[in-house]
């Protein structure tokens, strides 16, 4: 991911899930792509980085998942990426728990390529140009980003700063990289560029999708829960007059 955001991160430690995906993406990185692909000759991203006409004919569909620990071998591709997960994972972690947060992180990052891959298949078909089904997409740019729509979201009015210097509400910097995503694949298009814009915005999209069915669960379990207490309750009446009082009927609910 080549644009990045800043939070006053010192506020948040290095939560569990988010420390945990740092350490094994960095580690493969070094081990297997480095060293391994780089050195060694072992072509580990030709098996695990995405490549739509892959997934789409051959059915390797581990790459959906697969795809987002590797990167290029730019360390700036990588801690760039790294760096954001931190900036912005940390707090949601804080907020979801691990368990929510790791899903959420992986569903965004599969949903991504899911699009990506949807949105090529819909290229070629009207194009003809299978050009994009042979290009590989690694990163973890759409799960990350599908962590920035939450963000934006949840704390809409926290303070970012656009380009490491203009300061900005969290809502407004998430609106203005989505805006900035649209307009680059539009110029640049499916195939064109060195950034998978169309996974960017797939990570947007399935992050959305994801917080709006899990709201929807939840309310639906709130109201169930609701109900099935609504339905323990019970009316008891006493009937009989008070003897000593005199007093009437008494209802309890």
């Amino acid at each position: 991911m080549n644009r990045g955001g800043q939070i006053q991160f010192q506020q948040f430690p290095l939560t569990p899930a988010v420390k945990w995906i740092i350490i094994v993406t960095t580690v493969i990185w070094v081990l297997f792509q480095l060293i391994l692909e780089g050195y060694a000759g072992i072509p580990f991203t030709k098996y695990f980085a995405l490549f739509p006409g892959k997934v789409i004919y051959d059915f390797q569909i581990w790459q959906p998942f697969t795809y987002m620990v590797l990167h290029t071998l730019s360390v700036g591709h990588l801690v760039l990426n790294m760096l954001m997960l931190w900036f912005v994972g940390a707090e949601l972690e804080t907020r979801w728990g691990w368990k929510f947060f790791l899903s959420y992180y992986v569903i965004t990052g599969v949903g991504a390529a899911l699009v990506y891959c949807l949105g090529v298949a819909i290229y070629f078909l009207v194009t003809g140009n299978q050009q994009p089904l042979r290009i590989p997409v690694v990163g973890a740019s759409g799960a990350i980003f599908g962590l920035l729509i939450a963000y934006g979201l949840l704390f809409g009015e926290r303070i970012m700063h656009f380009m490491m210097i203009f300061p900005m509400k969290a809502k407004v910097f998430v609106l203005i990289l989505a805006t900035v995503e649209i307009f680059s694949l539009l110029t640049t298009g499916v195939a064109g560029g060195e950034v998978a814009n169309l996974a960017h915005l797939g990570g947007f999209i399935s992050g959305y999708l994801t917080l709006f069915a899990w709201s929807r669960y939840q309310r639906m379990a709130w109201n169930q829960k609701a109900k099935k207490k609504g339905s323990k309750l019970r009316l008891v009446v006493d009937n009989e007059r008070d003897k000593k009082t005199g007093e009437g009927p008494k209802y309890w609910n």
